[in-house]
């Protein structure tokens, strides 16, 4: 049974305007992914001080000018801890605020329900942005690290959607409706993303951002584009053969800009330490099959 599952989901959310937002055609994003924070001094795998990497993330973003949202899309903490919410809304909100920005949150699969909504609010969620929206799903399932949405969430969504708004859409969801790159993830993706797809098909929806992969990825779907962000705690190698996961230091984000019409432009951008290519963990097959067995889906 999915989070989405256990309560309905949240109604429509319209949250103010940033101070300094213009009524003006494009919509430009810090797309950031999968932070992976800690409540306490805790290292990710015992290697990775995922607070810091978050740090170098924002501090890489520095310079950008008119951002109208921060989008971070799950896996936001790695303990489920309410202080590691509290210490990522405490990085994030006044760095969005300072630009008058909204800050914007979704669920992953490491990500507590209860301490999430504590902190930092609904679950799922529509921000109405002047011409634009952006709407937050919850794609976890409790004990497991694939996603699912339930037919409750894909109802709400339908009926959120049923109603255009000017200039469109955009749908935050952890787990991407596209299939992984690499031997694990392939093993924990969404379930039945062409469920999603359909609901998406024909509406204004114009982009889909989402995380999980630790990697960057830029597809269609469907002719959606999807936006995979690089992860903050780690990074996937893609480069590995059919029976290796392997992931190493490094951290990045996605700028996302999106036009009146037209297709977004997709910057992909480093935030780089000296650590930058060390070795994080490396998975041959015995291991991801154990991974999958104890978090995938039921056997």
């Amino acid at each position: 049974m999915t989070a989405s599952q256990e309560t309905a989901p949240e109604a429509s959310v319209a949250t103010p305007e940033p101070r300094s937002r213009r009524a003006r055609a494009d919509l430009r994003i810090v797309h950031i992914s999968d932070t992976h924070l800690y409540g306490d001094d805790s290292l990710h795998y015992g290697i990775v001080d995922t607070t810091a990497a978050l740090r170098r993330v924002l501090a890489a973003a520095e310079e950008i000018p008119g951002v109208d949202a921060v989008v971070l899309s799950g896996d936001l903490s790695e303990d489920g801890s309410v202080a590691s919410y509290r210490t990522l809304r405490d990085l994030v909100d006044p760095w969005a605020c300072e630009r008058g920005a909204q800050a914007i949150y979704a669920m992953g699969n490491h990500d507590h329900p209860d301490a999430f909504a504590e902190v930092l609010g609904p679950r799922t969620r529509v921000h109405t942005m002047g011409r634009h929206r952006i709407v937050t799903l919850d794609s976890s399932v409790p004990g497991a690290a694939y996603g699912s949405l339930d037919a409750a969430q894909l109802a709400w969504l339908q009926s959120e959607l049923s109603e255009s708004v000017d200039l469109g859409t955009v749908v935050v969801v952890h787990h991407p409706p596209t299939h992984a790159v690499t031997p694990l993830l392939r093993l924990l993706e969404l379930d039945d993303p062409h469920a999603l797809l359909g609901v998406l098909d024909g509406s204004d929806v114009r982009l889909v951002l989402s995380g999980h992969y630790h990697h960057p990825l830029v597809t269609l779907e469907r002719g959606i584009p999807i936006v995979v962000a690089p992860g903050v705690t780690n990074t996937s190698d893609v480069t590995t053969p059919e029976n290796v996961e392997r992931a190493r230091i490094g951290a990045g984000f996605a700028l996302v800009d999106l036009p009146a019409s037209g297709a977004p432009r997709v910057s992909l951008v480093r935030a780089p330490s000296e650590r930058d290519g060390e070795l994080v963990f490396e998975l041959d097959a015995d291991g991801i099959h154990d991974i999958a067995r104890s978090f995938g889906r039921p056997e």
